[in-house]
């Protein structure tokens, strides 16, 4: 068999299963399980290379079939320029929250000060927080997670990228307190489906902790106390940047006006759905 007949039966195999990303899910298994870069796979499948053993392979496809995550097979997730560690326990890192990081870069750019301050609440992988310290490295990021789980994750990845950040294992709500006024920038992509929803997704409901994903009866349970949190932490003129579903859009913008806070702005994903919200203290 060739890799290329070998990508092609797993794609199909892998739409069957109701799999979105067939194609690319397959070529990024087989170049897993090849030790090599998917790049370098498709230059083999134009060259018809011939398939070795390919036996480690089919068993990860067997488990991708399965509606097991792509990257719980592989151990990474991309994002923007970073491969983060991921794994059972943790949040991984979706395409849609890569506009997140860069609303907290642009707004802690927008500060006249030398090195400002960005909180990122709900670290998970550290996907955002790490963003936002590896392309803004004159920021100081402070990473708070509760999960005993995913700490774990988000420590590696610090120290991989980001060493001089500082991580915290500890619960969102109740912030840094030691930061009250000083910081620049807060961002958070907190849990905030509702209680009673299940997830369209096998791979969200059946393997992403419940930590990440629940929140109260309406979802935005925790977001009610970042609001508060963040407002704490912020400088006069800092900003809040927060993820959510894209039904909440217009529960959150009044959650957050009444709150106090100013220029509130919905916005949409690559997708063109409502997904985060900017204000400023």
């Amino acid at each position: 068999m060739s890799l290329r007949d070998a990508v092609e039966s797993a794609t199909r195999a892998l739409e069957a299963a109701g799999v979105e990303s067939a194609q690319v899910d397959a070529e990024f298994l087989l170049a897993f399980t090849l030790g090599i870069s998917r790049g370098e796979l498709q230059i083999k499948l134009v060259m018809n290379d011939q398939a070795p053993d390919l036996s480690a392979f089919e068993t990860l496809l067997a488990r991708r079939i399965e509606r097991e995550p792509l990257q719980h097979l592989t151990g990474v997730a991309h994002y923007r320029n970073l491969t983060l560690k991921v794994g059972k326990g943790v949040f991984i890192p979706r395409p849609e929250t890569e506009q997140l990081a860069q609303y907290a870069i642009d707004a802690a750019k927008s500060y006249a000060t030398p090195s400002p301050i960005v909180v990122d609440l709900c670290a998970g992988s550290g996907a955002v927080g790490i963003a936002v310290a590896t392309e803004l490295p004159n920021s100081r990021v402070y990473a708070v997670e509760l999960s005993s789980d995913a700490i774990a994750f988000t420590r590696e990845n610090y120290a991989t990228y980001s060493p001089d950040s500082v991580v915290i294992h500890g619960d969102a709500a109740d912030g840094v307190p030691e930061l009250n006024g000083q910081v620049s920038v807060v961002v958070s992509n907190p849990p905030y489906i509702p209680s009673g929803m299940v997830p369209i997704y096998p791979e969200v409901h059946l393997h992403d902790p419940e930590i990440a994903l629940y929140s109260g009866e309406d979802g935005l349970e925790l977001i009610r106390k970042l609001s508060k949190v963040a407002a704490e932490l912020l400088q006069e003129g800092g900003t809040l940047a927060i993820e959510h579903a894209d039904s909440q859009s217009e529960a959150i913008s009044q959650l957050l006006l009444a709150d106090g806070w100013r220029n509130v702005v919905d916005h949409q994903d690559f997708n063109g759905r409502p997904r985060a919200v900017t204000a400023i203290k």
